[in-house]
């Protein structure tokens, strides 16, 4: 599927997704781990290119998109115009002021939502949660995947937005205001070591092709080395909360 790499957006969130969408083993890890929750009707918050929302039309799992920006769905519509697996896609803001008036056709109609690397962009995160739970039907699924640990916060984080990084704790506490958490755990172990070397040493401000090639390359090794660790520690933190 050709991607419009013209298409204007933010210049460094836009270019990571671009240097991520070819990151196969990267992105089906990514699923892999949220799908034992996914369930019923799903919606994906802050779908961007559409990078995670591919491994679930390859699936030929239908779900709905959403992003908040304009530009990023006008893309996805774009990029999913003739791909029946997608049944809509939504312009949602999760801080937007009038929430419930602007979504009132879709409140409580979603069995999953997942929002991957996505919370951590909205500074008033719990508004985010509390938003997602007003979208879910009863005993939905919200699932998220958000940075690890703040000591980890370097230009990467600042260059891409992001507010703040989690623990499996801070996690539990965000989740736990609004639903039943049913599972918290690490993901990515080896990635702490190059989000370090190259945002917090190097000073980089752009993830690049060529670190997600080599990156991509020895996905198998890091999967291993998730799984000898139990998931304890990672570069990202992922929680799992039900609607109760």
């Amino acid at each position: 599927m050709k991607i419009d790499q013209s298409m204007p957006a933010d210049e460094v969130g836009f270019s990571t997704l671009m240097n991520i969408s070819d990151a196969d083993k990267l992105n089906n890890w990514m699923f892999e781990s949220i799908y034992p929750f996914v369930k019923g009707n799903v919606l994906e918050i802050g779908s961007g290119i559409g990078n995670i929302s591919s491994m679930f039309v390859n699936r030929q799992m239908p779900l709905s998109l959403s992003d908040y920006s304009d530009e990023y769905c006008q893309f996805l519509k774009n990029k999913f115009n003739s791909v029946p697996y997608i049944k809509d896609v939504f312009k949602i803001d999760l801080v937007d002021k009038d929430f419930e008036s602007t979504h009132a056709h879709i409140l409580g109609t979603f069995d999953t939502i997942f929002a991957l690397n996505v919370v951590e962009h909205i500074d008033d995160d719990s508004l985010a949660v509390e938003n997602c739970y007003k979208l879910l039907a009863s005993g939905g699924h919200l699932i998220l995947l958000m940075p690890a640990y703040q000591a980890l916060y370097n230009r990467f984080d600042k260059e891409l937005g992001h507010f703040r990084r989690h623990t499996r704790s801070t996690m539990k506490q965000l989740l736990s205001k609004h639903f039943e958490v049913i599972k918290t755990w690490h993901f990515n172990l080896a990635g702490i070591l190059g989000w370090f070397l190259f945002g917090s040493v190097l000073r980089r401000k752009l993830i690049t092709k060529g670190q997600m090639n080599t990156y991509e390359m020895l996905i198998p090794l890091f999967r291993f080395a998730d799984w000898i660790t139990f998931r304890r520690i990672g570069l990202s933190v992922i929680g799992v909360g039900r609607k109760k």
